[in-house]
Parts: structure tokens; C-alpha cells; sequence
């Protein structure tokens, strides 16, 4: 398929029908203003806002650069620093580091001179606590490599309406990268389980923006189960480098498919406990979901929530990219994405044409081990010149479809996993 991503749908749009970097064209204007028919207008649901919309130009390029990233990612925030993915930078099979997301939670520790000498302790419920050097780590236990998807817990939370407080991802708070390390299991063993030990909780040497020393950035944990599990690991080697700095080296935990703040950058302590953790991000609404649905907008006072634990699957279309223009005569169009969810495994995925009036299997890739992403691939025929959008959905291995539109609205904007749109013109 020849690139289609030089000519932008938002390019032939006039100056004032943008509303912003990620704002829409109303339908009547996007017909108006490039002249052009939507085959399957008919289906189009009452009160769709179409995906097509204007580009805009990224005022991060400097913080992007210096931080060995590619200049297409989407700078969130900058203090602490965060930075989106866009979907069609998710194209590849494993993630490359300078398309993966950031997300800092506060300032990242200075990086040491000998990566080797970074120190882990393990304690609390244990038999005998460990302090373990990197060198050591890697020479006494074995080495595990697994590609898996990590995610933010946030990822989707500007799908919410109305909005939700926090960073304002769309679907790029996620890469899929070969991780290496020892897994944690292995060491918290090799210091003695007690029979009392239920939950985890993780420490770094990352420090709070205020400045203040004592004040924790955030610590969080997982339950016993999930931290013994085969593929989480203590990493310390991302796509066969050393872990960048950026992305918490010298080590750091991955616990797939849960939010990606447990699993711990910079990680020099692990303590098991024997009651559910409560460090900074582990209570009142942070990481947390309403345990019943809340009114949009409404305030937490009075609502049970629980801790978000396994993250709500997802699908991307990663080729085109949202917005491509294609030449007149165009009928023939290939796509490719990717699909993930938490702790279940994907069943099937399903592309749409037409406004989800119909829906069609696309090729789909065997994952190479547990809590790697899908890949998919399918080829779609345009009847006609025109606007069009496509549509992706997947399903789970318990049948859970992705929804329409972001549900569960809660304050902090977790969990939101609308279906994904691109917008193409054939004109």
C-alpha cells in the first residue's frame, strides 16, 4: 500500500473550521467546505461527531528531542512529563522506545554512573529480607524477556463526558515492548513468603514536584496473586537495550496488564504486607473506579469505589492514520492495527465501514505470549469516492465487546475504551 499519510483530510479544511489541535468538523461543514459525499450516510447514528479534524503543530518538539522520543508523540504534560502515542505511531509489532508513551509521576532521580550498582531491598513479610544490587539481580536469578503491552491507567480518559480531571489521553497511553528481567516471583521466594503476606507495595527513588523529600510521589501495590505471576518481572532491559532512564532505569517492576503506575520506574523497595497497601495512589479515587455506575459529573461523596486492578480492552487502528486523504478512484484500502485488554486474552476483532451498521472479521495474529497485544490486518473496498470512517471493535475471551462510547464515568477518567475511528477521504 502506497503512503497515504502526507495528505491530510484536516489539510484542505479552511483556517476557521478547526476548533482546536483535536477538534471535529461538524458534518454539514465537512460537506460544505471539501465538496464531498459520505457513501454511508444513512447509517451515520443521530448525533455523531464525525473523526475527521484539522492537525495542529506540537510546541513540545525541544522536550521530545531531549528525551531521545519521536517528535509525533503528544506532549500531555509537562511537569511531570507526560506524552501520548498517536495510533498511527502504534504500528509496530513491539513498540520501539522512542514511539513508547511517557508518564512520570513526579522528577526522576538522577541517573547513577554504574547502573549495575542500583540496590533493590525486599522486606516486610518476609523470612529474610534481600538487598540485591542490578549485577546481582541479573546474576543470580534468570533471565525472562516477554512482549507485553504497558498501559496507564488512565489511557481513554478523554473519551469521558463530561471531562474528567487528569491527563488527557486518548488511546496513546500504551506501547507494547519486549521487557527483560528477573521475574518477581523468583525474589520475593528466594527472601521466604510468609503466610501472611497479601499485598505488595512499591518504592522509588523518584521525588515529589513540590521539592519536599519526605512527601512520597506515589506507591503502589498489587495483590500477592497478580505480583506471582509468571511475566511479572523486575526488568532491566527494554527491546534488548539497557532500561532508559526515561522509562525507569536502572530497574524497574512490569506488572502487565494492570495500570502501568504499578508497575513501578526507578523501583529500590518492594515490602509485602499483610493488609491491602495504601500508599499515595491507592486510595480515595486514585486507580479507582465506582463499584456501581455514578452520575456523570457528580461528586464521590458516598460512593463505594474499588481499586482498578485489570485494564478494559481496547482496539486501535494504527494504518491509515485518523484524517488520510486518498486519491480520487481510490477502492481498494488496507488496514492494520492492534487489540489488548488486561488479564483475558482477545477473542476476535471487527471492523466497520459503514457507522457500525455492519461488521466484518479482520486477520488476526496469534499473540507470541500472554498480555502481548494482537496484531490485525484486513483489506476494505470503497465503493465510491467520498468521506468515510472506519470503525474498530474487539471482544473478549468472556465476550466483552469494547462500548460505543467511554461508560462508567468516574472523577479521575479510568477505564475509557470507546471503539476507535479514522476518518478517510477519497477525493
Amino acid at each position: 500500500m502506497k503512503d497515504t499519510h502526507d495528505r491530510q483530510i484536516g489539510d484542505a479544511a479552511p483556517q476557521d473550521a478547526s476548533v482546536g489541535r483535536r477538534g471535529f468538523l461538524g458534518l454539514a461543514g465537512l460537506t460544505a467546505a471539501m465538496g464531498v459525499t459520505i457513501p454511508f450516510a444513512k447509517h451515520i447514528p443521530q448525533g455523531l461527531v464525525p473523526a475527521a479534524f484539522a492537525q495542529g503543530t506540537d510546541d513540545h518538539i525541544a522536550m521530545l528531542e531531549d528525551a531521545g522520543k519521536d517528535t509525533g508523540l503528544s506532549v500531555i504534560g509537562d511537569r511531570p512529563f507526560v506524552a501520548e502515542t498517536p495510533e498511527h505511531l502504534l504500528n509496530d509489532d513491539t513498540t520501539p522506545i522512542e514511539k513508547f508513551f511517557v508518564r512520570h509521576n513526579g522528577n526522576p532521580p538522577i541517573a547513577p554512573e554504574d547502573p549495575d550498582a542500583w540496590t533493590l531491598t525486599i522486606e516486610g513479610e518476609v523470612d529474610t529480607p534481600l538487598t540485591l544490587t542490578r549485577a546481582e539481580l541479573k546474576d543470580r536469578f534468570d533471565a525472562h524477556t516477554y512482549r507485553m503491552v504497558l498501559e496507564c491507567g488512565g489511557n481513554g480518559r478523554s473519551f469521558f463526558d463530561p471531562p474528567a480531571r487528569g491527563n488527557q489521553w486518548t488511546n496513546g497511553g500504551a506501547g507494547c515492548a519486549e521487557w527483560t528481567g528477573a521475574r518477581l516471583r523468583d525474589v520475593l521466594e528466594a527472601a521466604g513468603i510468609k503466610d501472611s503476606a497479601i499485598y505488595t507495595a512499591h518504592f522509588g527513588q523518584d521525588t515529589h514536584l513540590s521539592g519536599d523529600p519526605d512527601r512520597e510521589v506515589i506507591s503502589r501495590g498489587v495483590r500477592i496473586e497478580k505480583a506471582l505471576e509468571d511475566e511479572c518481572l523486575i526488568a532491566w532491559a527494554m527491546n534488548g537495550e539497557d532500561l532508559p532512564h526515561i522509562h525507569g532505569g536502572p530497574l524497574r517492576l512490569i506488572i502487565p496488564g494492570w495500570p502501568g503506575s504499578a508497575s513501578h520506574k526507578w523501583v529500590s523497595r518492594v515490602v509485602l504486607r499483610d493488609v491491602e497497601h495504601d500508599g499515595p495512589g491507592m486510595t480515595g479515587t486514585s486507580y479507582r473506579v465506582p463499584a456501581t455506575p455514578m452520575l456523570p459529573g457528580s461528586e464521590p461523596d458516598g460512593v463505594e469505589f474499588l481499586i482498578m486492578e485489570s485494564m478494559p480492552i481496547r482496539s486501535i487502528i494504527s494504518e491509515p492514520r485518523n484524517g488520510t486523504r486518498l486519491e480520487a478512484g481510490t477502492r481498494e484500502l488496507a488496514l492494520r492495527g492492534a487489540a489488548w485488554n488486561g488479564d483475558k486474552g482477545i477473542e476476535t476483532v471487527h471492523i466497520s465501514l459503514d457507522f457500525g451498521a455492519t461488521w466484518r472479521d479482520v486477520d488476526l495474529e496469534a499473540p507470541r505470549n500472554r498480555f502481548d497485544w494482537r496484531r490485525w490486518t484486513a483489506t476494505v473496498e470503497l465503493p465510491s469516492d467520498g468521506y468515510y470512517e472506519i470503525w474498530v471493535r474487539a471482544t473478549d475471551t468472556e465476550s466483552v465487546t469494547q462500548p460505543h462510547i467511554a461508560g462508567n464515568w468516574n472523577p479521575q477518567g479510568y477505564g475509557g475504551n470507546p471503539m476507535h475511528r479514522v476518518a478517510v477521504l477519497v477525493a
